[in-house]
C-alpha cells in the first residue's frame, strides 16, 4: 500500500515539473525580508519628513534606508535561491576527492539538490538523503518531490530517502565515507537535541571518513563537538557573492 502511495505521488510530481525544482529555501525569510523592506519604502512617501522625538529625527530618510537593506538583502537572498546555491553546492562537494565508491550520508537533504550533486560522483557507491521534509525550511518540500528530482537528475538508483530525525539516525555505526549537510542542523533549536544529531553523525561517519557540514551560523559550535570527539576540523567559508547570509563549511575527518 505505501508503495502505491508513493509511486502515486512520484506521478503527480512528475506531471507538475518536466525539470528539476529545489525550491526556495526558507521562504518564509524571503517573504518577510521582501515584505518589511517594500513596506518601509512605502510609508516613506506619506509620512512627515521629519519627526521631534527629543531631537530632530529624518524619518523619511531612516524609512528608505532600511527599506533599501531589507529589499537588498531579499535580493541577495533570491539569488542565493537561484544560482547561489548551485555554486556552493559544487564548492562543498569539491572538498573531497571523490573514488565512486562511497556511502554517503546527506542529513537534511530537502529536495535532493546536495544529494543529487553527491550521487553523481559516485560509481559503485550509494547516497541516502535523511529529512523530515518540513515546509517551513524549504518550500514545497516532500519526499515525492525529492524522489522526483533524483529521476530527473538520472540517479535515482545510486539514491535511497529516509525520514528520521537527524538526532536519532537509523543507520549502524561506521555505515558512511561521507556524511554532507546543508543549511540543516541550525533548524534543530533545542541545543542538546542539535548535540544529539552532531554526535549521531560522528557515530555513522567511517574511520578515514569525512563530514563537511555547511550552515551560516553555530559553525563554531558543530566545530567545538566534532574535535571533543576526536575529529580532525577545519572551516572554511564559501563564497561572499553569491551566498546570504555567507555560509560556512565544517570540515572535519574522522581519524582511522
Amino acid at each position: 500500500m505505501a508503495d502505491r502511495i508513493r509511486a502515486s505521488e512520484v506521478t503527480m510530481a512528475t506531471q507538475q515539473s518536466s525539470k528539476p525544482n529545489y525550491g526556495v529555501d526558507a521562504p518564509g525569510v524571503l517573504r518577510n525580508l521582501f515584505l518589511v523592506g517594500g513596506g518601509a519604502l512605502l510609508l516613506s512617501f506619506f509620512v512627515p519628513h521629519t519627526v521631534h522625538l527629543g531631537a530632530v529625527v529624518d524619518f523619511r530618510s531612516s524609512l528608505r534606508w532600511t527599506g533599501g537593506w531589507f529589499v537588498f538583502s531579499s535580493a541577495l537572498f533570491l539569488l542565493y535561491v537561484k544560482y547561489g546555491k548551485f555554486q556552493h553546492r559544487d564548492f562543498m562537494l569539491s572538498l573531497y576527492n571523490w573514488r565512486g565508491n562511497e556511502q554517503v550520508l546527506d542529513v537534511g537533504c530537502g529536495r535532493g539538490l546536495l544529494l543529487a550533486g553527491a550521487a553523481k560522483h559516485l560509481t559503485t557507491g550509494h547516497a541516502t538523503g535523511l529529512d523530515i521534509w518540513s515546509n517551513v525550511d524549504m518550500g514545497g518540500n516532500s519526499e515525492a518531490a525529492t524522489l522526483h528530482n533524483l529521476q530527473l537528475e538520472g540517479v535515482s538508483q545510486r539514491c535511497s530517502l529516509v525520514s528520521e530525525d537527524a538526532q536519532q539516525m537509523p543507520f549502524p555505526d561506521d555505515s558512511f565515507d561521507v556524511v554532507v549537510s546543508n543549511l540543516c542542523l541550525h533548524n534543530i533549536y533545542d541545543r542538546s537535541a542539535r548535540l544529539r544529531a552532531l554526535h549521531q553523525i560522528v557515530r555513522v561517519l567511517k574511520p578515514g571518513g569525512i563530514a563537511l557540514i555547511s550552515d551560516y551560523k553555530l559553525t563554531g559550535e558543530y566545530a567545538a563537538e566534532f574535535t571533543d570527539a576526536g575529529l580532525i576540523v577545519q572551516r572554511r567559508w564559501g563564497s561572499i557573492l553569491t551566498t546570504f547570509p555567507p555560509l560556512r563549511v565544517v570540515i572535519a575527518r574522522k581519524p582511522v
